[in-house]
């Protein structure tokens, strides 16, 4: 947007930025452009910077105008789902011998690509506890990685990571500082400003919102990295279709107020769960009782919608996500509509036996945006069960 954009604050970005209204016909919703190919006035003669729809389309140029936005970033890039954007970033970023040093509790998927894909080129793997900033400093001073990798808050457990404090010990020892921002968002974490150099999301999660497109961006304002990032994007083509890019597009128009209702329902259902008989222990930062729940309120504007839960059992944990009615058993999370998830045999089944291992007792719940007594009733009955 330019300067003279009346949009600033974050709800009006996700609602204006990259959508003017169409130049031709004043329609205030852009049109989505299927073209894979764009007349040129001449040989190199290109509209706009447009030939084909792999290098660039401008529905998808548009939704990365709004993701750059929102996470107060230079260059954005959108990719047809998460993984294809984190592994675009990380063949940016690295070279064979190169070393990543990851979290203990993330995402299986990408701990997947980096042990089974990229270990095949020779791009090596640390675990540590990455809530743990001395066993991280220990880690980086034993052997300096490439790249520090960040979820905060991580999946599935809820540990929240000082931003800033890796940022820093990570540019210290010359690494590239990436945080996934997909459980939190841009709406309630901004982690380039809090020192990152690159976010990496699943737009499948949160941004689109309802369930129904797969997606994946990084934001960045390095500009020699975005260089590399982009010439992958367009070499490799993981590209965002340009529905899907539309898709996107609008769930982040209500990303701001879905986020919120998202926040106070996992409060709501956090609360409830704490202290239950039949529940061993809630994960969720917005409790006071989480060991960094005055960090994440210092790093957060909100808790965000996932709460994890341990039972008694992997048979207790098993028997309640068979048990919900309202929340739907299914993979993926941040719809509209809430979810119940059980990692060890679904989103984590990869890391079964490595040492970012779920615990079998443990529960993930996606927290949606349906009334709250509801959601509370859902859970009661699951756990009678």
């Amino acid at each position: 947007m330019s300067p003279h954009d009346p949009a600033r604050g974050f709800a009006s970005l996700a609602v204006h930025a990259g959508q003017e209204p169409d130049a031709e016909t004043g329609a205030v919703i852009p049109p989505v452009h299927f073209s894979t190919t764009y007349a040129q006035d001449g040989i190199g003669g290109l509209r706009h910077g447009y030939e084909y729809g792999r290098s660039g389309n401008p529905t998808r140029t548009a939704l990365q105008t709004q993701l750059a936005a929102l996470e107060g970033g230079a260059h954005a890039f959108s990719f047809a789902s998460g993984l294809a954007a984190e592994d675009t970033l990380l063949r940016a970023a690295l070279s064979p011998g190169d070393e990543v040093l990851l979290g203990n509790d993330v995402y299986g998927g990408t701990y997947r690509l980096l042990a089974r894909v990229l270990g095949t080129w020779g791009v090596r793997l640390r675990v540590v506890d990455m809530s743990d900033a001395d066993a991280v400093c220990a880690a980086v001073e034993a052997s300096p990685p490439q790249i520090l990798w960040v979820e905060t808050p991580s999946n599935p457990l809820l540990r929240i990571t000082d931003i800033a404090g890796l940022a820093a010990i990570g540019h210290a020892a010359g690494a590239l500082v990436v945080v996934d921002n997909t459980f939190a968002t841009p709406a309630l974490q901004q982690p380039l400003a809090l020192g990152a150099d690159v976010v990496v999301h699943s737009t499948t999660k949160y941004l689109g919102g309802h369930s129904d497109v797969v997606g994946g961006a990084l934001v960045t304002s390095d500009d020699a990295l975005a260089e590399k990032i982009g010439f992958l994007q367009y070499a490799v083509g993981a590209v965002s279709g340009p529905l899907d890019a539309w898709l996107t597009t609008r769930g982040i128009k209500t990303l701001d107020v879905r986020m919120q209702r998202h926040s106070e329902n996992a409060a709501a259902v956090a609360a409830f769960l704490d202290g239950h008989e039949r529940v061993a222990r809630v994960y969720y930062p917005g409790l006071a009782a989480h060991p960094r729940h005055e960090l994440a309120g210092r790093q957060m504007s909100r808790f965000g919608g996932i709460v994890s839960v341990a039972l008694e059992s992997g048979e207790a944990a098993r028997r309640f996500a068979e048990s919900t009615r309202l929340f739907t058993l299914a993979e993926s999370l941040g719809g509209v509509e809430s979810l119940v998830n059980y990692p060890d045999a679904m989103t984590h089944a990869s890391v079964r036996g490595t040492e970012a291992a779920v615990p079998v007792e443990i529960v993930r719940l996606s927290v949606g945006i349906e009334d709250p007594g509801d959601l509370l009733a859902d859970v009661a009955q699951a756990l009678a069960v």
